[in-house]
């Protein structure tokens, strides 16, 4: 069961939310999260999905809500994105978000509504690379700065931030540096420079997606303007997408035939953060596949 001081609160800002008061009838705990407490919420307002934690940073949820209202935006009928109802930073108090509830199902078609609705949030576009403002990737912080190119993003913003974390948290010896070093002077050749400021969901594995009777949901997401094809180094690594997702995806907005061979180099971002987070065998793996880029 959630705790009652969290309860209190939710009550409080989902009553300003909807002007007018909003009663708790009952919380039950849901499982499947990693970082964050989940319980789904009945009041007298209707069914709510809630997720809150006393040691996240502060602005983790406000940061989430952000990123769910800007995909909410691009989203197509076919791709679900949850509707922020309030949140509260991490203070002296736990912090939460509160946003509307999805029950599990299909819907029918969902590989293709996934595809489909992934290339219409691609499509929304921008004039710079980044985000209004910082945010995580899991709980690991990701620098928004702004920038019109990407490569200049890519190389200072995702490579050289996540690896300045990790040498404060774990070891990369001077071989590892002088490879990733090489690596930073050699992406212009290794990426066009043609790029256009997509929005993405920046963090989008299987277990960010789910199934509901209304079709295909996004959550947890880590959005930010990227090169869209950023947006597959995550989809590609651990699997869960079927061919009739990409053929879906690349009927609605192809991909440049040459995407898969940057494909690993993107990846490369999350195999960092993934030794970041974990350590062990992730720092080997993201420096040999480095190295493979040289």
């Amino acid at each position: 069961m959630t705790s009652e001081n969290v309860l209190r609160n939710v009550e409080l800002k989902m009553s300003d939310s909807f002007g007018k008061p909003v009663h708790i009838l009952s919380s039950d705990t849901l499982g499947g999260g990693c970082i964050n407490h989940a319980s789904k919420l009945q009041t007298n307002a209707g069914t709510y999905f809630l997720k809150w934690n006393a040691g996240c940073p502060a602005d983790m949820f406000q940061r989430e809500a952000e990123g769910l209202q800007e995909l909410k935006k691009a989203a197509s009928n076919s791709l679900m994105i949850p509707e922020v109802i309030c949140y509260q930073e991490v203070g002296e108090h736990p912090g939460f978000l509160v946003m509307e509830y999805f029950d599990s199902g299909r819907s029918g078609n969902d590989d293709e509504k996934l595809g489909r609705g992934l290339a219409t949030i691609h499509w929304y576009k921008h004039d710079t690379f980044g985000f209004p403002h910082n945010n995580y990737c899991g709980d690991t912080p990701q620098n928004n700065q702004p920038e019109k190119d990407w490569i200049t993003f890519f190389r200072e913003h995702r490579l050289n931030y996540i690896l300045g974390l990790i040498k404060q948290k774990r070891s990369l010896s001077m071989e590892e540096l002088k490879v990733y070093d090489k690596l930073a002077v050699r992406l212009s050749k290794l990426i066009p420079n043609t790029a256009k400021p997509s929005l993405i969901h920046g963090d989008l594995w299987s277990g960010n997606y789910m199934l509901t009777s209304a079709g295909p949901a996004l959550i947890d997401p880590a959005t930010y303007y990227a090169d869209r094809e950023m947006e597959f180094g995550i989809v590609t690594m651990f699997g869960g997408f079927s061919s009739r997702f990409f053929d879906a995806y690349s009927n609605a907005f192809p991909l440049d035939p040459d995407w898969k061979g940057r494909n690993k180099l993107y990846q490369l971002y999350h195999i960092l953060n993934h030794y970041y987070l974990f350590g062990g065998s992730y720092g080997s793996q993201a420096y040999y596949l480095a190295k493979s880029y040289l």
